[in-house]
C-alpha cells in the first residue's frame, strides 16, 4: 500500500490505534520501545571525553532497524511520535540518529492520550526534537550505568556474584532495613482506655474517658484506671456538660498521578505496581470497542501532575449534571498543588472521555482492564464533584470531676461520596456514629465500663503502597522507576513480601550495611532528591547535563576507590540444613540464591544434589494420603499448596487445607479469607463453618 508519511512508535498496539486515525497516506510502524542503549557487558562511557555514552544497537533490533530503514526511504516525511516524556523522547532521539533524519526538522509528535481529535490535532503541530529533555534522560542514564557499574562489581568481589546496587533502588532498600531496625528496637509501652456505655430516653451509646477535673489525663496503668474508677458513682447520673454540633466538609480526592494510582490500586483492587503500569499502557495504547474500533481510554498514565484540561473538566461537568444532578457538580473543581519536583508536562491520569461509562463497555475489556479503568474514571468524576458534608457532633459528659466524651457524625450530603470514597492504608472504611439528640443540662445513665489494656506498636513494614508513597515524598525516584525499583530489590532477593509487607532478607542487610557505610551518598535520601531536582534542571534547560554528571563523580570516584581497598571479603555462611544428602551422604547445607534459599550439598562441586526449601503446613495430603501440604509458590509469586510426593502426586490447591474432611460430601475442607476473615469451607461443595476474624 503506497503511503506519503511514516510514523513511529514503540508499540505495536499504539500502531494499530493510530494508524486507523490517520488514514492510508500514512504508514505507522513499532520500534519495539528503545533501538539504542548502553552495552551490557562494559561500562559505555567515556570518562575521558566528558562522560559521552558509548550506544550500540540493541541485540536483536539488526532486522527490525534494516525494516525502518527500508520505510522510512520510502516515505516522503518521518514522524516520531513515541511517548510524550524523557524516555519518550530518548527514544525519537535515536530513531532520528539511526535513520539520518535532519535533527533539526519538525518532525516529533506528542499527544497526552490516543483519541482521534488528539493524535490528528498533535500532527498539526509537530516540533523538533527537545533537545533539554533528551540531555535529562542521557544524564539519568549515565548517572545509573556509572552507579550500577561501579558498585556492583565490589558487591561481586566481596560477598558474591549476581548482586547490584543502583541509585534509586539503594535508597529503597535502605528506607526497608532501617523500618526493620525501628521494628527490632521498639520497646512497647503500656497504655489505658475506658470506654463507657450510656444510655439517654433507652438510646444507648458510647463515650470514652477524657479526663478529670478539666484537664486530659493519660492513662498509663491499671492503678490509674482504678482511680478514676474511685471517683465515680455508679448509681448516679451523668451530666451533658457541652454540646458541640459543627458541619464539616470532606473534599474529594484530585485526580491520580502514576504513584496515586498505583497506591490505590494496591489497596482498593489488590494489583501489584507492576500490574496495575501494564494494564495502564493497555487502556493508554487502546481498547478495541466494537465497531467503533480502538480507542485510548485513559491519558498518558506516567505523570506527577493532577492539572486537568478545560475540555475534561467541561465534559465531567456535563455528565454529572445530567446522572446526578446540579447539586453534585462543584461549580469550581479542587485545584491540584504542585509539588516542587512534579513537571506538569502532562494532564493527570484520567478518561479520555468522562462520558465513557465503565458499564457502558465493560464487554470489551478484560476483568482486570474493567477494574482499573473504572477507578481511573470515578475518582476523576469524583474528582469534579462537590464535597461530602458531615453533622458532627461532640458531647462532653462529667460526674464527680471526671469527663468522658463521644464523637458522632452523619453525613447530611453525599457529594462526591456519591461516587467515589478513597481506600486507606488499613482498609478500615470511615463508618457513621449516630448519638441520640442530647442539650447541655440533659442527664444520662451509665450502663457499664470496659477498661482496655493497650501497648504501643511498632511502626507498620512498608507496603508497596505506602514505599511508593514514600519515596515519592522524598523527592526520591520518578513515575517511571517505582515498579522497576520495587520489582529489582525482589528480583535480587534483598527483600522478601511476607503477608504484603517488605521485610530485608540477610543479604539485603549485608549489602545495606556496606553501601551506607561505604557510599553514604548513594543512600542519602536528601542527596539523591538533590540528584533529582538537578535532573529536572537539566531537562529545563538551567544545568548542563555533563556538569551535572561530573559534580557527582569526582566525590563518588573516591568512595569507590575506597571501598575497593578497605571492604573485607564477607563470605555467608551456609546453615546446616538438619539432614544428610540422599545422593553421596554428606550434610545438606541451606545457601542462598538469586531467588531466594535452596538446600544444597556440602559437597559441591563433586555433588550437584540440590532442591527447594518447602514449608509444611502440618497437614497430611488429602489425595495420597501419604505426603505432606507444602507451601509452594507459582511463578508469579502467588502461593499456593501441593504434596510432597509430587510429582508422583500432583494434589494442588490455591487454598489452604485444614487437614479435616467435609461432613456433608467428604472432601477436604480449606480456609478461606475474606475481608479479614477466615472461613472454613469445602473444596468440592457448599459446606460452610461461621467465619473467624
Amino acid at each position: 500500500m503506497a503511503y506519503k508519511n511514516l510514523v513511529i512508535v514503540e508499540s505495536p498496539a499504539k500502531a494499530k490505534t493510530i494508524e486507523k486515525y490517520l488514514g492510508r497516506n500514512y504508514k505507522v510502524v513499532a520500534s519495539l520501545g528503545h533501538i539504542r542503549d548502553l552495552p551490557k557487558s562494559r561500562m559505555g562511557i567515556d570518562f575521558e571525553n566528558e562522560y559521552q555514552p558509548d550506544y550500540i544497537t540493541i541485540r536483536g533490533k539488526g532486522p527490525l532497524i534494516k525494516d525502518l530503514k527500508k520505510y522510512a526511504k520510502k516515505a516522503e516525511k518521518v514522524y516520531l511520535a513515541a511517548d510524550p516524556d524523557r524516555e519518550g523522547e530518548a527514544i525519537a532521539w535515536h530513531l532520528s540518529h539511526i535513520l539520518n533524519l535532519d535533527k533539526d526538522d519538525k518532525n516529533r509528535v506528542v499527544f497526552n492520550e490516543i483519541t482521534k481529535d488528539a493524535v490528528k490535532n498533535a500532527f498539526k503541530e509537530p516540533r523538533s526534537l527537545n533537545e533539554d529533555l533528551i540531555d535529562s534522560q542521557q544524564a539519568r542514564r549515565v548517572l545509573d550505568r556509572i552507579v550500577g557499574y561501579k558498585i556492583s562489581p565490589i558487591l561481586w568481589k566481596k560477598v558474591k556474584k549476581g548482586l547490584s546496587a543502583g541509585r534509586v533502588q539503594s535508597v529503597a532498600l535502605k528506607i526497608i532495613c532501617d523500618r526493620e531496625e525501628e521494628i527490632k528496637n521498639f520497646k512497647p509501652e503500656e497504655y489505658w482506655s475506658i470506654d463507657g456505655n450510656f444510655k439517654k430516653d433507652r438510646k444507648k451509646f458510647k463515650a470514652s474517658f477524657h479526663g478529670v477535673d478539666g484537664k486530659k489525663v493519660n492513662l498509663k496503668t491499671n492503678e490509674d484506671v482504678q482511680e478514676v474508677i474511685k471517683k465515680m458513682d455508679k448509681d448516679k447520673d451523668w451530666t451533658v456538660e457541652s454540646v458541640v454540633r459543627k458541619e464539616r466538609k470532606r473534599n474529594p480526592s484530585l485526580p491520580f498521578t502514576t504513584s496515586s494510582l498505583q497506591q490505590e490500586a494496591a489497596r482498593k483492587l489488590n494489583f501489584r505496581t507492576r500490574k496495575t503500569m501494564m494494564i495502564a499502557q493497555q487502556l493508554y495504547e487502546g481498547i478495541s470497542l466494537g465497531r467503533g474500533g480502538a480507542v485510548g481510554l485513559i491519558t498518558y498514565m506516567r505523570t506527577d501532575s493532577t492539572r486537568i484540561s478545560n475540555t475534561a473538566k467541561e465534559e465531567a461537568s456535563q455528565l454529572i449534571h445530567e446522572t446526578y444532578g446540579a447539586e453534585y457538580a462543584a461549580s469550581q473543581p479542587r485545584k491540584g498543588k504542585k509539588s516542587g519536583s512534579a513537571q506538569d508536562a502532562h494532564e493527570a491520569i484520567r478518561p479520555t472521555s468522562a462520558l465513557r461509562k465503565p458499564e457502558d463497555i465493560q464487554q470489551y475489556l478484560t476483568k482486570d482492564q474493567y477494574k482499573l479503568y473504572n477507578l481511573i474514571w470515578t475518582r476523576f468524576i469524583a474528582s469534579q464533584m462537590t464535597p461530602a458534608v458531615y453533622d458532627t457532633m461532640r458531647i462532653d459528659l462529667e460526674q464527680n470531676g471526671v469527663r468522658f466524651r463521644a464523637n458522632g457524625s452523619k453525613v447530611k450530603f453525599q457529594g462526591f461520596q456519591k461516587v467515589y470514597i478513597e481506600g486507606r492504608d488499613d482498609g478500615k472504611e470511615e463508618k457513621e456514629n449516630l448519638l441520640p439528640d442530647m442539650e447541655k443540662g440533659d442527664k444520662v445513665t451509665r450502663v457499664d465500663l470496659e477498661p482496655n489494656q493497650h501497648f504501643t506498636q511498632p511502626p507498620a513494614r512498608y507496603s508497596e503502597a505506602t514505599l511508593i508513597r514514600t519515596l515519592e515524598e522524598n523527592g526520591v525516584g520518578r513515575p517511571s522507576t517505582y515498579a522497576p525499583t520495587l520489582d529489582t530489590i525482589q528480583r535480587r532477593y534483598y527483600v522478601t513480601l511476607k503477608n504484603k509487607r517488605f521485610e530485608p532478607t540477610e543479604l539485603g542487610d549485608i549489602v545495606n550495611n556496606l553501601i551506607k557505610e561505604f557510599f553514604p551518598n548513594i543512600v542519602d535520601v536528601n542527596f539523591t532528591a538533590e540528584m533529582e531536582k538537578d535532573l529536572d534542571a537539566v531537562e529545563e534547560g538551567k544545568k548542563e547535563w555533563i556538569s551535572v554528571i561530573d559534580s557527582f563523580y569526582q566525590s563518588f570516584k573516591k568512595d569507590v576507590e575506597n571501598a575497593e581497598e578497605n571492604i573485607k571479603e564477607i563470605e555467608i555462611k551456609d546453615e546446616p540444613a538438619g539432614f544428610d544428602c540422599e545422593v553421596c551422604g554428606n550434610p545438606m547445607v541451606i545457601k542462598i540464591g538469586r531467588y531466594g534459599k535452596f538446600y544444597a550439598c556440602s559437597n559441591f562441586p563433586e555433588c550437584r544434589n540440590s532442591k527447594a526449601i518447602v514449608k509444611e503446613i502440618g497437614v497430611t495430603c488429602p489425595t495420597c494420603k501419604e505426603g505432606q501440604v507444602v507451601e509452594r509458590k507459582s511463578k508469579k509469586k502467588r502461593i499456593f499448596y501441593g504434596c510432597s510426593r509430587y510429582p508422583d502426586c500432583d494434589f494442588t490447591s490455591w487454598d489452604k487445607p485444614v487437614g479435616r474432611d467435609c461432613p456433608k460430601c467428604e472432601h477436604f475442607l480449606v480456609e478461606k479469607r475474606k475481608k479479614g476473615s477466615t472461613q472454613v469451607v469445602c473444596s468440592n461443595c457448599d459446606y460452610q463453618e461461621a467465619a473467624q476474624s
